[in-house]
């Protein structure tokens, strides 16, 4: 075993399926989706022992983070109330907003930078972000930082 461990970013699109599932009975088992490993693994069609393999070499990548907070970037319209949906998702999501930064409008669009800690929220970051870039007036939604 090295004295040490080696971390990659690696996009979950081209890691082989059943590291995703093992990451999904993590997920299962944590939520208390599932009575046993064995059940989950069985839910998400692996064995007990593929499981094991991977259990502690995956994880989500927010799950990675111990502070949790997460900086956003947005590109809105320059539109009333776009912002405030913005914010309203946030707070619904169960985000802590800690920082706004807007710039002034140009070309009818405003940079946002939102800071938030995101310990507390009740689905995953993704859904947040999903949520987000699903509002009118939302052109562009990405992760800026964290």
């Amino acid at each position: 075993m090295p004295k040490y461990v080696k971390y990659y970013l690696v996009s979950a699109a081209v890691l082989p399926d059943v590291i995703l599932r093992a990451a999904e009975v993590n997920r299962m088992m944590e939520a208390h989706e599932a009575e046993t490993v064995e059940a989950a693994a069985r839910a998400v069609g692996i064995s007990r022992s593929a499981y094991y393999k991977y259990k502690d070499t995956v994880r989500p990548f927010f799950d990675m983070k111990s502070d949790r907070i997460i900086t956003f970037q947005a590109i809105l319209k320059d539109v009333s109330g776009v912002l405030s949906r913005v914010l309203a998702v946030f707070a619904t999501s169960g985000a802590n907003i800690l920082t706004i930064n807007q710039s002034v409008p140009v070309n009818g669009c405003a940079a946002v930078n939102i800071s938030a800690e995101v310990s507390g929220l009740a689905e995953e970051p993704e859904q947040l972000i999903s949520n987000v870039r699903a509002l009118e007036g939302v052109i562009k939604f990405e992760i800026l930082a964290g």
